[in-house]
């Protein structure tokens, strides 16, 4: 441990920093542009992605008339309504998008469990699905996603099994048509397709198959096996035992896998005994490692699949059985857990990573002071940092999950959020609450992460070598995030420290692009070609190489490059070249690219005597309408032209143009679908949008400052 003030070595060369300077401790999640209906794709094709988008007019045009006023003006209007989204208790809390996999999966439960009890929430339910049928006669998993054969498949199973086909005749044959085209006529192919889409990470694929067959969509021979007896293992042991689904399955995997063992037997003589004798067993750690909540991970598929599976396999009611008190408290969960409007979110809610992305944005836009409720949210934060060992993946004391119930799980991007917000609340002029031991939390977080690292350099989300299937490998946006944390807050001795460091920089090293990107584990663009975001990935890694002080390393120019050549001709991002620009994917790009140029924002004063014409221009002047701005709400934009006097600061003042607009016309508030969530279902998040736009516009506010004072001493 080096004391806080010591001089270290660096491997990576960091760059000394002036005295007065602030600590810019950005930290950032992102999504795509929403689509109307009429933009639905059918996505269900395999290898199936929309064209390049292009705008009615792809050219280019001079960056918008942004004076500081109205810069600043954005900034507060921005500012203001993020912290306006505060729960009285003074944390954020946000809200997830309702969902029709959700809300198809948690009738089919309560459906199973008791139609009677739970007629009036099965019949809300299903009205809301057949109202959020889109056009093509599919479902997304949002409101504004496109349709996908999964959350169609779902829906297609509750209109079967809950007899409503007779109610709702408009909608059945409206995704029959759809389910004929995207997956084919016979059961046996429309299961194929399911299989298709997932390959052989069987975490979603089979508790789909398991519903269909539920629902006698499909025979129950299409539905793989799942050798739920290898719970019995020693939880240590479960990284060895080579199992089909991800770590944060385990309940679908026990549940699941008894459900398919009952319906379709297991005539091993070796693998059938086995089974036979660990139902009792895994049933019992189903049991232990149910949150008091009820709800699986605080998800509502996750919880609606147990639910199911052992609500059709349960024979005996006795409320003594591990099976009816794990199904009881589901029920509970579900119930507790729907919406006025009669669905379901994906998750409960975010609380503690939204709150750390608005700590950390307000700290990376310098605006900490305009924060009333820092000492209530530094209380509620450490709060959420797990003391004992967790239950569920086994996972060590030190980490933060992504919401405060207890269905959370310690993972790899909650925890550095979370040390980065908890030390920007305690840095000058903030001192730290008597009787807090900063030093202990930052050590106990630090090792967290420390022994979460893999062999290849990089950090997975929760567990250590559980295995390659998605969302348990290592992620170039988990490692970026956990370099800046652990670094920022120089938690290791400069002997092991320097190793940590240089493992995860030759980790993201290797899984750069040719093109300069980096891809994201747990965020996607529903626009882009196999729904990948490099300009989320590639913006969360640039933070990383700035942070540290690697910004003229090979990697970090190739990244800005990168980043460079996919703003679209509007002055925006979208999640790859060609897709529509959002105010997320445009905000995070704008913030990390700032720091990033080779020279400050140009200043708009009359003292500076130089810096951009449109800026100048803006002096007095008049907003400008956007329509005349932005004609086009996607189409690349050329690479900049030194003869035309463009360059880096040039993308960036449309960039921020962009943005400031956004909030003129209050498109910032409208939140798209990201993903990924838990086995590729897409959300959104409605305080997303408002985070990101505080973080990039705060920055540039900063960056026009310190360039108006220079230009004046000079």
């Amino acid at each position: 441990m080096v004391a806080r003030g010591e001089a270290k070595r660096n491997p990576w060369k960091r760059e000394p920093k002036p005295e007065n300077a602030r600590r810019s401790v950005p930290s950032i999640r992102l999504r795509t542009r929403g689509s109307t209906r009429s933009l639905r794709a059918h996505r269900s094709t395999p290898g199936y992605h929309p064209p390049p988008f292009q705008g009615s007019n792809p050219r280019p045009r001079k960056p918008a008339v942004i004076s500081p006023e109205r810069l600043n003006s954005a900034y507060i209007t921005a500012r203001d309504a993020l912290l306006a989204e505060r729960v009285p208790a003074g944390h954020w809390v946000g809200e997830l998008s309702t969902s029709a996999l959700s809300t198809a999966t948690a009738v089919i439960a309560l459906h199973l469990v008791n139609p009677f009890t739970h007629r009036e929430l099965i019949d809300a339910g299903m009205k809301w699905l057949v109202d959020h049928q889109n056009e093509d006669g599919g479902w997304g998993d949002t409101t504004k996603s496109f349709s996908n054969i999964s959350t169609t498949m779902l829906v297609r199973a509750a209109l079967k099994l809950i007899s409503v086909d007779k109610d709702f005749p408009a909608a059945v044959e409206k995704v029959e048509a759809f389910l004929n085209v995207r997956a084919g006529r016979r059961p046996e192919q429309r299961a194929e397709a399911i299989r298709q889409r997932y390959g052989k990470d069987r975490t979603f694929s089979v508790p789909i198959l398991m519903t269909c067959a539920l629902a006698r969509l499909v025979t129950w021979k299409e539905v793989p096996r799942l050798p739920f007896e290898a719970a019995a293992l020693p939880q240590s042991w479960y990284r060895f035992a080579k199992m089909p689904v991800v770590s944060y399955a385990l309940p679908a995997l026990i549940a699941i896998g008894q459900c398919i063992h009952h319906h379709r037997g297991t005539w091993n003589p070796v693998t059938g005994p086995l089974r036979w004798l660990a139902k009792k067993r895994t049933l019992r750690v189903l049991k232990r490692i149910q949150p008091t909540s009820g709800g699986y991970l605080e998800a509502t598929p996750l919880t609606s699949f147990v639910v199911m599976a052992l609500s059709s396999i349960r024979g005996s009611k006795s409320p003594d059985s591990p099976k009816q008190q794990v199904i009881d408290l589901g029920v509970d969960f579900l119930v507790k857990s729907v919406r006025p409007d009669g669905s379901w979110p994906i998750d409960t809610n975010l609380a503690t990573w939204v709150t750390t992305l608005s700590v950390n944005a307000l700290a990376a836009a310098g605006d900490l002071e305009s924060l009333d409720t820092k000492e209530p949210i530094l209380a509620w934060l450490l709060g959420q940092q797990y003391k004992e060992r967790h239950p569920y993946t086994g996972a060590d004391p030190g980490g933060w999950a992504w919401t405060d119930l207890p269905g959370g799980v310690p993972d790899c991007d909650d925890t550095p959020g979370a040390l980065m917000a908890v030390n920007a609340l305690t840095s000058e002029p903030s001192p730290v609450p008597r009787g807090l031991d900063i030093l202990g939390v930052n050590l106990v977080a630090g090792t967290w992460l420390w022994g979460l690292q893999n062999r290849d350099g990089g950090w997975p989300t929760f567990c250590r070598g559980w295995g390659t299937l998605p969302f348990d490998r290592s992620g170039s946006d988990l490692t970026a995030h956990t370099l800046r944390a652990t670094w920022q807050l120089e938690l290791f001795s400069q002997k092991w420290g320097g190793a940590v460091a240089e493992g995860g920089r030759r980790y993201l090293a290797r899984q750069q692009r040719q093109d300069g990107s980096w891809l994201p584990l747990w965020f996607g663009n529903q626009h882009a070609k196999d729904d990948i975001n490099p300009v989320y990935g590639t913006a969360r890694v640039l933070a990383a190489y700035r942070d540290l002080g690697m910004k003229d390393s090979p990697e970090c120019q190739r990244g800005v490059t990168y980043l460079l050549s996919v703003q679209n001709a509007d002055g925006g991002w979208g999640g790859d070249k060609g897709c529509p620009s959002s105010v997320e994917e445009t905000a995070l790009a704008v913030e990390v690219l700032i720091d990033l140029t080779s020279r400050p924002l140009p200043s708009p004063s009359p003292l500076a005597g130089e810096g951009s014409e449109a800026l100048r221009a803006g002096e007095g002047s008049q907003p400008t309408e956007i329509s005349k701005l932005h004609p086009s709400p996607g189409g690349e934009a050329p690479p900049p032209s030194p003869a035309r006097g463009e360059g880096k600061n040039t993308a960036v003042e449309r960039g921020v143009a962009w943005l400031v607009e956004a909030v003129e016309s209050g498109r910032f508030r409208d939140p798209t679908p990201i993903g990924f969530y838990f086995a590729k279902l897409w959300y959104f998040e409605k305080l997303y949008p408002l985070i990101f736009t505080v973080a990039a516009l705060g920055r540039a506010r900063q960056t026009v400052t310190s360039s108006s004072q220079a230009a004046g001493s000079a």
